[in-house]
Protein backbone atom coordinates (compact mmCIF):
# COMPACT_ATOMS: atom_id res chain seq x y z
CA UNK A 1 0.00 0.00 0.00
CA UNK A 2 1.28 3.45 -1.01
CA UNK A 3 2.16 5.64 1.78
CA UNK A 4 -0.95 8.05 0.42
CA UNK A 5 -3.46 5.33 1.04
CA UNK A 6 -1.97 4.38 4.24
CA UNK A 7 -2.03 7.69 5.92
CA UNK A 8 -5.85 8.32 4.58
CA UNK A 9 -6.95 5.39 5.53
CA UNK A 10 -5.40 4.52 9.02
CA UNK A 11 -6.90 8.67 9.67
CA UNK A 12 -10.39 8.65 8.27
CA UNK A 13 -9.69 10.91 4.84
CA UNK A 14 -11.18 10.43 1.60
CA UNK A 15 -7.34 10.85 0.17
CA UNK A 16 -4.07 12.89 0.66
CA UNK A 17 -3.04 15.66 -1.87
CA UNK A 18 0.16 15.55 -3.50
CA UNK A 19 2.00 18.41 -3.96
CA UNK A 20 5.55 19.78 -5.49
CA UNK A 21 7.94 20.21 -3.19
CA UNK A 22 11.27 19.38 -2.16
CA UNK A 23 10.83 18.05 0.92
CA UNK A 24 6.38 17.40 1.15
CA UNK A 25 5.41 14.72 -0.68
CA UNK A 26 1.34 15.09 0.18
CA UNK A 27 -0.66 16.81 2.43
CA UNK A 28 -4.63 15.95 3.77
CA UNK A 29 -7.13 17.49 6.36
CA UNK A 30 -9.66 15.85 8.78
CA UNK A 31 -12.77 19.18 9.23
CA UNK A 32 -13.15 16.73 12.25
CA UNK A 33 -11.09 18.01 14.75
CA UNK A 34 -9.22 20.16 12.22
CA UNK A 35 -6.53 18.13 11.60
CA UNK A 36 -3.70 18.58 8.82
CA UNK A 37 -1.78 15.83 7.51
CA UNK A 38 1.88 16.07 6.01
CA UNK A 39 3.97 13.44 4.37
CA UNK A 40 7.57 14.12 3.73
CA UNK A 41 9.45 12.90 1.39
CA UNK A 42 11.75 10.91 3.80
CA UNK A 43 8.72 9.14 4.30
CA UNK A 44 7.96 10.46 7.73
CA UNK A 45 4.47 11.76 8.32
CA UNK A 46 2.93 14.37 11.01
CA UNK A 47 -0.55 15.72 12.02
CA UNK A 48 -1.22 19.02 13.35
CA UNK A 49 -3.85 19.80 15.51
CA UNK A 50 -6.89 22.25 15.67
CA UNK A 51 -5.85 23.67 12.16
CA UNK A 52 -8.73 25.82 10.42
CA UNK A 53 -9.27 24.71 6.69
CA UNK A 54 -8.34 28.04 5.94
CA UNK A 55 -4.73 27.53 6.51
CA UNK A 56 -5.10 24.04 4.70
CA UNK A 57 -6.18 25.71 1.56
CA UNK A 58 -3.88 28.52 1.56
CA UNK A 59 -1.03 25.45 2.08
CA UNK A 60 -2.24 24.00 -1.19
CA UNK A 61 -2.28 26.95 -2.91
CA UNK A 62 1.05 28.12 -1.58
CA UNK A 63 4.17 29.01 -4.55
CA UNK A 64 6.16 26.94 -1.86
CA UNK A 65 4.22 24.70 0.51
CA UNK A 66 7.17 24.20 2.26
CA UNK A 67 7.90 28.06 3.39
CA UNK A 68 3.73 28.30 4.37
CA UNK A 69 4.15 24.95 6.30
CA UNK A 70 7.41 26.58 8.16
CA UNK A 71 5.95 30.23 8.30
CA UNK A 72 2.45 29.37 9.02
CA UNK A 73 1.65 25.77 10.73
CA UNK A 74 5.34 24.92 12.53
CA UNK A 75 5.60 26.56 16.16
CA UNK A 76 1.66 27.74 15.50
CA UNK A 77 -0.12 23.96 16.00
CA UNK A 78 0.38 21.28 18.48
CA UNK A 79 2.09 18.39 16.23
CA UNK A 80 2.26 14.90 16.73
CA UNK A 81 5.17 12.50 15.01
CA UNK A 82 3.10 9.22 13.03
CA UNK A 83 6.01 7.12 11.72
Amino acid sequence: MDPYTRLALEHGMNRMFPVDSSNISAVGYKPVGGVLYVLFLNGSAYSYADVPKVRFDALLAAESVGKELNSNIKGNYIFTKLF
